[in-house]
C-alpha cells in the first residue's frame, strides 16, 4: 500500500546526524570503533544534587500524574531567579516564563504558532538546521542571511535592510552562534531591536550557549526593549550536562508566551514533576559549577586546536561554546570531503560545516565532548594514518 506523506515533509528531509550516527554503527559493527567528535552531546553527568533530586522526588506515590502545561511553579521560578542573577533580566514566574520539553520543540512551537503560508522567517546560514525545517514544516518560506568570518559571523543588517522584508514575519538568531562559536555584543543586540522594531519582525534568540567557555552570560532579554520584539529560547542541555532530560524554556511578554501555549498545550501533558524539580536544583547551583565545567572544556579545546592544526585547519582562538569552527585548508573541495577523509583514514568522524549551510562548506567543526584520552586518541589516529 502506498501512502504519500503530506506535503509539508516532501522538503524536509531526515536530519544529518541521525543519518550519520546509522553509518557509524554499521561501520562500528563492522569493528571500525569509530571516534565520533561530531555532536554536542554532554558527556559529563550533571551534579550529584540534581540526580539525587530527581531519585527522591520519583520516590514520592502522588508526582506521576499529569503535569500543568505551564509547568511546574517551583521551576518557573528557578528559571526567573537564574535570568535575574546571571543574565540581568526581569521575568514574571507566573506569566512571562514557559518549559519546554527541550528547546528544539520549542523551535517547531515557535514557528507553528506565529507561521503560515505566505509568510517569511529570517534564518542565519550557517546556522543549526531545526530553524530551516520548523519554518517549512509551518508552512512558511525559510529566508537565508548570510554570516561571513569578515564580519565575526554577526548580522549585516544594513545589507539585510536592502532585501524585501514585508512577508518576513520572525528572525531566529543564535548567539553564541553555532556553529562558530561566535559572540554578539550588548550594542549589536540593541541594533537588532531597533531592526525589528522598525520592520515589525519578532526576534526568536536561541540561547543554549551562554555559559560554555564566555566570560560573562549575555542575553537579548536583558537589553531594554526586547520583549516588545524579542522572545528567547533557553536550555539545560548544555550548561547542566542534561541533554537527554529535554528540558528548554522560552521567555517573553505575557502575550507571546500565551500564544506558544496555546500550540502547545495541544502537542504535549506537560513534563515529568522530578524533572522538572531536578531542573530546578540544577538551575540553584551557584557559579562555581559553570566555572569547574569550563575548566574541563577548556582543556579539551586544547587538544581540539591541535587536532585542527594536524588537518592544517585555521581557527579563531575567540569562540565560544561546546564547538572549535574551523577553515578547511584549500586542497579540499568542501568540509564534506575533509570529513569523509578523516573517517575512511583515521575512523575519526568531524562535523562537515555545509550542513549547516553553504556559508559553511569551507569549514569544519569539531565538538569538545569527549574526553581529553579518546581527544589525544584521536590526535594519534590522524598522526598514525592520515
Amino acid at each position: 500500500m502506498q501512502i504519500d506523506v503530506a506535503k509539508r515533509l516532501q522538503h524536509t528531509e531526515e536530519y544529518y546526524f541521525s543519518k550519520k550516527l546509522r553509518e557509524i554503527d554499521e561501520l562500528n559493527k563492522q569493528g571500525a570503533r569509530v571516534i565520533n567528535l561530531g555532536i554536542g552531546s554532554p558527556d559529563l553527568p550533571p551534579h550529584p544534587e540534581v540526580i539525587e533530586t530527581l531519585n527522591t522526588n520519583a520516590q514520592l506515590p502522588n508526582v506521576h500524574g499529569y503535569q500543568n502545561y505551564k509547568g511546574a511553579p517551583a521551576l518557573r521560578q528557578a528559571v526567573a531567579d537564574w535570568y535575574q542573577r546571571y543574565y540581568n533580566a526581569t521575568f514574571n514566574p507566573n506569566t512571562e516564563i514557559l518549559p519546554l520539553i527541550g528547546s528544539k520543540e520549542g523551535i517547531v512551537h515557535i514557528c507553528m504558532t506565529y507561521l503560515q503560508e505566505g509568510d517569511q522567517a529570517l534564518i542565519p546560514n550557517p546556522g543549526y538546521p531545526a530553524y530551516a525545517a520548523a519554518v517549512r514544516l509551518s508552512g512558511a518560506e525559510a529566508i537565508t542571511y548570510n554570516l561571513t568570518q569578515e564580519k565575526n559571523w554577526l548580522i549585516d543588517l544594513n545589507e539585510l535592510k536592502k532585501q524585501d522584508l514585508s512577508k518576513v514575519k520572525l528572525m531566529w538568531i543564535n548567539y553564541p552562534h553555532m556553529p562558530t562559536g561566535a559572540s554578539a555584543p550588548d550594542a549589536f543586540y540593541q541594533e537588532l531591536i531597533q531592526f525589528a522594531k522598525e520592520y515589525n519582525i519578532l526576534i526568536c534568540h536561541d540561547n543554549p550557549y551562554s555559559f560554555i567557555l564566555t566570560d560573562t552570560p549575555r542575553s537579548i532579554m536583558s537589553i531594554p526593549g526586547a520583549k516588545d520584539v524579542a522572545i528567547e529560547l533557553n536550555s539545560l542541555s548544555k550548561s547542566s550536562n542534561m541533554a537527554g532530560w529535554r528540558i528548554g524554556v522560552l521567555v517573553g511578554a505575557e502575550e507571546r508566551i500565551n500564544q506558544v501555549l496555546r500550540f502547545k498545550s495541544n502537542m504535549d501533558s506537560g513534563m515529568f514533576l522530578p524533572v522538572q524539580l531536578a531542573a530546578a536544583k540544577a538551575l540553584q547551583l551557584d557559579a562555581s559549577w559553570y566555572a569547574d565545567l569550563n575548566k574541563i572544556y577548556a582543556e579539551r579545546r586544547q587538544q581540539v586546536y591541535e587536532i585542527m592544526d594536524l588537518l592544517d585547519c585555521s581557527y579563531q582562538k575567540d569562540q565560544v561554546g561546546l564547538f572549535v569552527w574551523a577553515r578547511i585548508p584549500e586542497k579540499y573541495k568542501d568540509g564534506y570531503a575533509l570529513s569523509d577523509a578523516v573517517l575512511d583514514k583515521s575512523r575519526v568522524f568531524i562535523t562537515p560545516g555545509g550542513i549547516f549551510g553553504d556559508k559553511g562548506d569551507q569549514y569544519i567543526r569539531i565538538s569538545l565532548c569527549a574526553t581529553v584520552e579518546v581527544l589525544k586518541e584521536s590526535i594519534q589516529r590522524i598522526k598514525d594514518n592520515f
